[in-house]
This record gives C-alpha cells, sequence and structure tokens, in this order.
C-alpha cells in the first residue's frame, strides 16, 4: 500500500536534530502533521537544532508543526504533549519512538546516575509513550509505532563493552516485540528500525572518533526507510526488526553511495550489525 502521509499526525520524541528532524522532514514534505516533542528549546553549543527551528523547517516542506518542549522521563509532560497534540490535530496517527541517550561506559565505569537516564530514556520513555498513545493511535485507519532500536540478539559480544547501553536499548526493542503482538489485534503496527552503518549525526559526531563521523551515512537513509514502514498497511506490517538499508532494497533501490557522507569512503557498521558488506 503506497499511501501517503498527508494530514497525518505525527508524534515524534527527540526530534529537534539528527535522524528524528530527517525523518519529520521527509513526512513534512507529504504535508503530514508534525509534533516535535523535545527536550532542546535554546540552542546548544555543540549540538545544532532546537524543536523550533525543526518545526520552521517542516512547515517550509510543506507540513504543519507543533514544537512541545518535553521531557520524556516525565509522564506529566509527556502526557500533556499527548492531550495539546489531540487538542490541536485531532488524534495521533503515528508515534515514532526516537529519543535516545547514549553511554558506551563499561559496567565498573558507568555511573548509576547515568544508568538511571540511559533507562529512562530509552526503554522507559519508549515503554510509557507507547502506552499514553495507544487509546489514540486505535482510532487511527494506519496506526504506526516506530521505535529507532536494534535487531534483538542474544550475542554476549553485544553486551560485554556496555551492558547498561545495551540493554536499554534492548528494553526499547522488547517493547516491539513484545507490543507488535499485544496491538495486533487493534491493527496497530510495531516495528523497530536501525542503521546498518553508523549515520553523521551530532551524537556521533561528538563521541565518536572523527574517522567513524567520516565513514557514516547521512541520516537521509534512515528517514527514507522510516517513510516506506510509515506509508505500509499497520495490519500487515508489524513485529519487525528493520535495517535501513534492507527496508529501501525491498523497495527497489540498488544505488546507496548518494547516501555517504563521503562516497568512497568505507562504511563503518553501527552497533548491532554484524558488518557493512
Amino acid at each position: 500500500m503506497h499511501a501517503n502521509l498527508k494530514d497525518k499526525v505525527i508524534f515524534i520524541t527527540g526530534g529537534s536534530r539528527g535522524i528524528g528532524r530527517e525523518i519529520a522532514l521527509h513526512c513534512a514534505r507529504d504535508g503530514a502533521k508534525i509534533v516535535i516533542a523535545a527536550k532542546t528549546t535554546t540552542p546548544h553549543p555543540a549540538l545544532e537544532g532546537t524543536i523550533y527551528s525543526v518545526a520552521e523547517e517542516i512547515e517550509k516542506a510543506g507540513g504543519k508543526a507543533l514544537p512541545l518542549a518535553v521531557d520524556v522521563r516525565e509522564e506529566q509532560m509527556v502526557a500533556d504533549a499527548i492531550a495539546k497534540t489531540v487538542d490541536t490535530f485531532g488524534g495521533i496517527d503515528i508515534l515514532i519512538n526516537n529519543a535516545s541517550a547514549i553511554n558506551l561506559a563499561n559496567t565498573l565505569d558507568i555511573p548509576m546516575k547515568r544508568f538511571d537516564l540511559i533507562f529512562s530514556v530509552n526503554a522507559r520513555a519508549t515503554f510509557m509513550c507507547s502506552k499514553l498513545c495507544v487509546p489514540y493511535l486505535k482510532k487511527a485507519a494506519n496506526p504506526h509505532i516506530l521505535t529507532l532500536s536494534p535487531p534483538l540478539s542474544m550475542n554476549s559480544k553485544w553486551f560485554k563493552n556496555h551492558l547498561a547501553y545495551t540493554m536499554s536499548k534492548y528494553g526499547m526493542s522488547m517493547c516491539t516485540l513484545g507490543m507488535a503482538e499485544e496491538f495486533r489485534s487493534m491493527g496497530i503496527a510495531v516495528n523497530s528500525l536501525w542503521p546498518k552503518t553508523l549515520i553523521a549525526t551530532a551524537a556521533i559526531s561528538v563521541n565518536f572518533p572523527k574517522q567513524l563521523y567520516e565513514a557514516s551515512r547521512k541520516p537521509s537513509i534512515v528517514a527514507d526507510a522510516a517513510y516506506a514502514i510509515l506509508t505500509s498497511n499497520s495490519r500487515e506490517v508489524t513485529g519487525n526488526f528493520f535495517i535501513d538499508e534492507a527496508v529501501l532494497r525491498d523497495q527497489g533501490i540498488k544505488d546507496f553511495s548518494h547516501y555517504a557522507l563521503h562516497p568512497g569512503v568505507e562504511l563503518f557498521p553501527d552497533l548491532y550489525v554484524e558488518s557493512c558488506s
């Protein structure tokens, strides 16, 4: 089913920059109504983008925007943002659980305060935002929950170097696994999407060595894959752990060179992906 997203109401967490922003702009080109529920209201010294700058870009791209300052750890803030969304746009068709916190410290080095942060932003917020959106999603014509989280694998190599982070990201993926079945009878699709390669976002440029950033792809590949999932039939496409490149290959795309930040540079696989070959 190749619908488009005109007038669809899309609630995106953490969309003030990076992949969330890119997905928002792709959907905006169809004329979607997009809620940017994120924390950044004033420019960050190292990371560009605020909820207001992205809202402006959404409007320019042809969509309608509702920027809402939301800390996804705070239940009341999320509930209020969802209420404001329904009040403004009349419902919710799509939830994108994009907000994420990264910390790759090992077990002995991670402070419990950081552990609590990544768990509350990753696993808990994905669970909570999904839970609070479902009453509205079940009324929508083609409802989707899409979570930016990796395929589940119980191989210890994904856990040994950054156990806390893996547990928090797998917590997001377990929401996909469980909710896809739990909400199947309501016709709500629940899927995860993860990049095959590192993606050139501010988080990568700040947290990783420069050569890894240079071996990344642009966020547009994830946005193009997300769009393909969100325009699919929610009753047929659910419970999947999609990888961006594989989604686009299924769409008939063969050449991915234009997605590379530096075409010709060997790409670096993302965490939780075996290899780029």
